[in-house]
This record gives C-alpha cells, structure tokens and sequence, in this order.
C-alpha cells in the first residue's frame, strides 16, 4: 500500500511538473515569453534595507484630488509661470488643468483611435498602449516654455508652450531602438539625461520586467545641438526616474530592480562615472529635485522578505514563474500581498531624511512621482484615477 501511495505521488508531481513546463492553458505569468529567463539581483543584505517607518501614516491625510477625471497620472509639472498641474495620462494624453477644469494640451501619438477612449481603470489601456501612446516623465524647458515627454513608446519628445501633436527627438541609441523610455532631465547646456527601462520588454509588460530583472536597460543622453544619443551606462535592471542635483554637477537615478538611487557625475574628478547613492526600502520610480537640492524619491512598495529571497535566487523565481499562477497574484507575492505608498526624501549626500507612507493602502495605494512645490507635494500614481496632495506644513 505504501509504495502504491508512493508511486502515486511521484506521477503527481512528475505530471505537475510537466503541466507547469508546458503551461498549455497559458496560465502563468510569463505565457507569452516562454524563453525568458530570470536574473539574479545583487542587493544588499536584507539588514542595510532602511526600516524606517512612519507610525503615524502620515500619508492617509493627503488630500485627493481630481478623482475619476484623469486616469493614471504618472508624473506631474508645472510650466514656467507656475500654471498646471500638467500630467501624462493612461490614455495617452498630456492634460492642462486651467484652476477650473482639465483640458487637452498634448499628445505622443499621431496614430490615435478610438482604442484610447476613455476606460474605467488605468490598467485597461495596457494593451492598446503602444497605438495610443504612455507619456511618463514631463519636464519643461524654463527657457523655451517647451515640454519635453518621455513616452514609453515614442521615445523622447517635446511640444510647443501651444501644446499639440508633440514631435519626436530620438527613438534609438546606438542602433538600438528605445523599447521603454521613461524618465529624463537636462543639465545647464540643455542635454537631455534619460533612461530607457528595457531592450526586450516594453511598457505593458511592466510585471513581466519586474519579474525578470533582466539587465538591458540603459541610461542615455541626447544633445540637442548635434542629435545624438549616446549610451552613458548599460546592463541596468529598470532604470527609471532622473533628477539633477541642484547645482548641476550630478543627477541621481533610480534602478528599480536593486532598489536603490545611483548618482552620476557630470563634473569634477568623477566625471562621467556613477556610484550607489542611497539604498531604498523598496521598489523605485521617479526621483524629482527639491528647491532645496533634497530628493523626493516615489516607491511602489516596501521590499519584501520574498521579495528579497526571490532576487538573491533567480532559478527559484524561474520556477514559481512558470506555475499556473497570472502575473496580479504574482505581483502582489512580490508586494507583500497589496499596494501601500511611501515616499521617502534624501539630502543632497544620499542621507535619508524623512519617509511618508500609507502602509495600509488607505488613501495613497501607489505612487509614481513627488512634485514639491510651494509647500505641498504633488503624489502622481501610474495606477491611481487621481492626483493626491500632501500639505508639508
């Protein structure tokens, strides 16, 4: 009876095994990549990740705005004259709020149709984004008026202070085309910092890339003058926000699967070299500069124990990604189990300052981007229907 019982086991998980191999209902998160391969992360040990913590939650008293009139407002601008927000939407727009109400001011994509009309969620434009365009990083030039969009599929660009259909500045580097452009910033002389998230996946395989690590992203620079982009670093694994320091001789930027914020130099003896700027609690994605020179870094979520496991063991992660298991309840393993904001601000020498978060995902569930201004901060969520607003005083 017992070697029966054996027998029995063994083919059930021989047959397990070759149900997950195969994924012949394409149940698993990775279906439609069935020759990816996971990474490993080298990160620090799990006691150098901050535990911080604001017991107070400090984040649930923000103040939601605009709630169900923008979908997915990644990141958030104001123009030279202090007029906006402007933010980059899920359906592929670029929105002007007037003090009164939201009106179109731009677009990335001249192929729009009716695939971008307006959706319940954020997540049901993924798979339409590439015809309708996903402005992620804005930025405006102070001296043009000019905006500049990192768009996830039509690289980067910028617009008139008129708004409109707005006109492509770079698409590839080195023969390589931008695959997942997300974020930038310009020095004194007017290049352009920005990074390109991945080669292999794009925007609407976000989890995909999560998962993964894969290192094929890049950090890039585009000079405006001879319109060449340049590789300043490659084998990044999701690079993402950028932001320069205040007086011009570094900017930092976030990668994403290491959790943390890497600083590059532009001047003195480390001239074009990068070094870790600060280890962060959790997974990153825009970094903005206050007036101050302090750096207000968005965090997803805080890292989790198997989070951290996963990385340090990619062959582990390979199989647990193989398993009939779709890529939510995938991700919300490697979140803890749901969204829960923080924010978290560094001086100007990568020491942390102050974290702010929502830890349980009352109020502020994700956020993408803190925008500092006039003492409030601005909380854009590339899955959040709404802006939400912190008042620092």
């Amino acid at each position: 009876m017992a070697s029966t019982v054996t027998v029995l086991f063994a083919v059930v998980i021989v047959l397990a095994a070759v149900y997950c191999g195969i994924d012949p209902l394409r149940h698993s998160s990775m279906a439609d990549f069935p020759e990816f391969e996971a990474y490993l992360v080298e990160l620090p040990a799990w006691s150098e990740v901050p535990k911080v913590r604001d017991e107070q939650d400090l984040l649930q008293r923000a103040e939601v705005r605009f709630f169900g009139q923008i979908q997915g407002p990644e990141s958030v601008a104001f123009d030279p004259l202090g007029r906006g927000p402007y933010t980059g939407v899920a359906d592929g727009r670029i929105l002007f709020w007037d003090g009164n109400s939201w009106s179109n001011f731009a677009f990335t994509s001249p192929n729009r149709t009716e695939l971008c009309d307006p959706k319940p969620s954020a997540l049901m434009y993924l798979k339409n984004e590439h015809i309708c365009g996903r402005p992620l990083g804005l930025r405006f030039d102070k001296k043009s008026g000019d905006l500049y969009i990192a768009d996830a599929y039509f690289g980067l660009l910028k617009v008139g202070p008129e708004g409109g259909l707005a006109t492509q500045l770079t698409t590839e580097a080195e023969g390589v085309p931008l695959k997942f452009t997300n974020d930038f910033d310009f020095d004194e002389d007017g290049n352009v910092y920005f990074t390109d998230s991945s080669s292999n996946y794009q925007r609407r395989n976000f989890m995909q890339l999560v998962f993964t690590s894969e290192p094929s992203g890049r950090l890039l620079k585009y000079n405006p003058v001879t319109k060449e982009t340049t590789v300043l670093l490659r084998n990044l694994q999701f690079p993402n926000g950028v932001s320069m320091s205040k007086d011009k001789s570094f900017f930092v930027f976030c990668e994403g699967s290491p959790g943390r914020l890497s600083r590059y130099w532009l001047k003195g003896e480390k001239a074009g070299t990068s070094e870790v700027f600060a280890v962060l609690p959790g997974f990153p994605d825009n970094v903005r500069t206050n007036e101050n020179g302090e750096f207000w870094v968005a965090i997803h979520c805080r890292r989790t124990v198997y989070a951290h496991i996963m990385s340090h063991y990619p062959q582990l992660r390979k199989f647990f990604l193989k398993l009939p298991i779709p890529a939510k309840y995938q991700f919300l393993m490697f979140i803890g189990g749901r969204l829960h904001a923080v924010i978290a601000k560094y001086s100007p020498d990568g020491e942390l300052l102050q974290i702010l978060e929502d830890r349980q995902g009352k109020v502020v569930r994700a956020v993408s981007e803190v925008e500092e201004k006039d003492g409030k901060l601005w909380l854009g969520s590339v899955l959040m229907p709404f802006i939400a607003v912190y008042d620092l005083h």
